[in-house]
């Protein structure tokens, strides 16, 4: 996609602005502005150890961009409830060309419409899948990975350090390296990376996985535990989920089946003030 300041439609689901990691078991406007296409498969980025060199540091310090991105952060994990959206979800199994050999999508909407509407609207899944099955629980269970992960009240849990500079499509951006400052058995708490637009100073993509005391967490039964995330700016300037994708593997009796999951948001419009307070956002940081 080419605009200015729109990301290609892994970041992530609904999420209040309170708590520090999430359940490790369960892990879980208007239009916006721009078109909507299918974005260009993204660049898988590795996770680093350290830092490979000192990063150049940015005009404004490193320390005020956490800041005012975590202010962000609180604001959009409040407005993100105030919103209906569609969300897609498909899940494909890779053939050994590297294309989709089978697949399965599932689409669910937050939209003002009827409950009996919004079934007939989301159906059952065509599933072209050999190997595993989509389900509805699957996608309850990712719906609880909090898209706000960096709220400022989480800010105390986690270790950031500035990376340097890197353009995402047109946009320029800082990077910084997510660290859990200590690991827990019951919580959850995001490893990774994160962009932050220079002039917005709001983060535009995520990468990374979540992580226990006993190692990753995954967000359902599938086979997925490092997402990477893109965001749009809805009414022109809150910057929330657009796509997501995750890539994995799993052991079929012998045979290595590769399968990805892309998970997509859009239809973006503000909810009427009584569908505003149905709407119950997951705690950032459930118990176990």
């Amino acid at each position: 996609m080419s605009i200015k300041r729109i990301i290609p439609a892994l970041a992530f689901l609904t999420v209040a602005a309170s708590g520090a990691g999430f359940l490790a078991a369960s892990l879980a406007a208007q239009q916006p502005v721009g078109p909507q296409t299918p974005p260009k498969a993204p660049e898988i980025v590795r996770i680093p150890s350290r830092p490979e060199t000192p990063a150049e540091q940015p005009p404004i310090a490193p320390d005020e961009i956490i800041r005012r991105f975590s202010a962000q952060e609180d604001q959009l994990a409040r407005l993100f409830v105030t919103y209906g959206y569609r969300k897609t979800v498909r899940l494909e199994e890779i053939g050994p060309d590297g294309k989709a050999s089978g697949q399965a999508e599932i689409s669910s909407a937050s939209l003002p419409v009827s409950d009996e509407a919004r079934r007939k609207a989301a159906g059952e899944p065509q599933s072209t899948l050999k190997f595993l099955n989509l389900e509805r629980d699957d996608i309850e269970a990712l719906s609880k990975i909090p898209a706000f992960p960096l709220v400022s009240s989480n800010l105390p849990k986690y270790e950031i350090s500035y990376e340097g500079k890197q353009p995402v499509d047109e946009l320029n951006t800082y990077v910084f390296q997510v660290k859990p400052r200590q690991l827990e058995r019951a919580r959850a708490y995001f490893d990774g990376l994160v962009w932050v637009d220079d002039h917005d100073l709001a983060i535009v993509k995520t990468y990374g996985k979540w992580v226990t005391e006993t190692g990753d967490a995954k967000a359902s039964q599938l086979p997925f535990t490092i997402f990477e995330t893109y965001r749009q700016p809805v009414a022109n300037k809150y910057w929330l989920p657009a796509y997501s994708r995750s890539d994995g593997s799993f052991d079929n009796r012998g045979l290595n089946v590769a399968v990805r999951l892309i998970i997509r948001w859009d239809q973006y419009a503000p909810l009427p003030a009584d569908k505003q307070s149905a709407q119950t956002p997951p705690a950032a940081s459930p118990e176990r």
